[in-house]
């Protein structure tokens, strides 16, 4: 049975990372944290919502020595050079570590202003981060962003229900040097888990399918997980086993991505 890599390269970045990534904002325990690193889950993303299990679960990593093993994602939606620095400068402190592996300019649907970009190269020749990542909703910005050398790392939207990327900004990127790729809203905020979404006769996906469907992308690096508890993140790691979608799967989800999407009342 075909599955997916135990770690792939992130990219321009150069970074070591498995398939399935985990954001600790939406109340996953340092417990479950700590088993799914076990599993091979490393990228660890720290954003606006710095939950206690993702300090207490990355302060245990540091201090059982695998920092290097860990690749550690802060933050930051600040647009002031200084409130920036002073975001990354807090979450290092509660963290306990120097220096992040990649510091995420959070929402920009454009470019961010080039004192932004000053102070940032500031930062990372201070050691405080070594690879600078950028995230968006607005699908053509990133046609600028992956062309632009600064940035190693790119966050996108992608799930079934919002599929764009695929033809407005995967064929874009480089065969040589592209930046890494990691999506996030595998479950369109939930929708594609909700019964009431579904097109007649389907039942809802799981989210597992949902990691499924991202991973099975070759375009993207990794894919996401927001677990608020033991058993959601259970559910995510149970995609690393069940492997890519055959070709029966992935026609059953686009229909229903296409279906939840012609029925949004979110953002397109």
């Amino acid at each position: 049975m075909a599955s997916f890599p135990d770690r792939v390269t992130l990219g321009r970045s150069g970074l070591s990372v498995g398939p399935l990534g985990v954001a600790g904002g939406y109340g996953v325990g340092a417990r479950a944290l700590l088993y799914a690193f076990d599993r091979g889950v490393n990228y660890f993303y720290h954003g606006s919502r710095r939950s206690a299990g993702m300090v207490a679960a990355i302060r245990n990593l540091v201090a059982a020595g695998h920092r290097d093993e860990v690749v550690i994602v802060l933050q930051s939606y600040s647009r002031l050079p200084g409130l920036m620095e002073r975001s990354l400068t807090r979450g290092l402190t509660q963290l306990g570590i120097d220096t992040a592996d990649v510091l995420l300019l959070g929402w920009y649907n454009g470019p961010p202003g080039e004192r932004l970009f000053e102070r940032a190269e500031r930062m990372r020749e201070n050691g405080m981060f070594r690879h600078l990542a950028v995230s968006g909703h607005r699908r053509r910005a990133f046609v600028g962003h992956e062309a632009d050398q600064r940035f190693s790392v790119l966050h996108i939207r992608y799930n079934a229900a919002h599929i764009g990327v695929e033809t407005e900004v995967f064929p874009h990127l480089p065969a040589e040097g592209r930046p890494g790729i990691v999506a996030y809203t595998a479950t369109c905020w939930g929708a594609l888990l909700k019964a009431r979404r579904m097109p007649p006769g389907e039942a809802p996906l799981r989210a597992r399918d949902c990691y499924r469907f991202v991973l099975s992308n070759p375009d993207v690096n990794v894919g996401m997980s927001g677990p608020k508890d033991d058993a959601q993140m259970d559910e995510a790691l149970a995609a690393l086993d069940e492997g890519p979608l055959s070709a029966e799967e992935d026609a059953r989800i686009r229909r229903i991505g296409r279906s939840v999407h012609e029925h949004a009342t979110f953002s397109r």
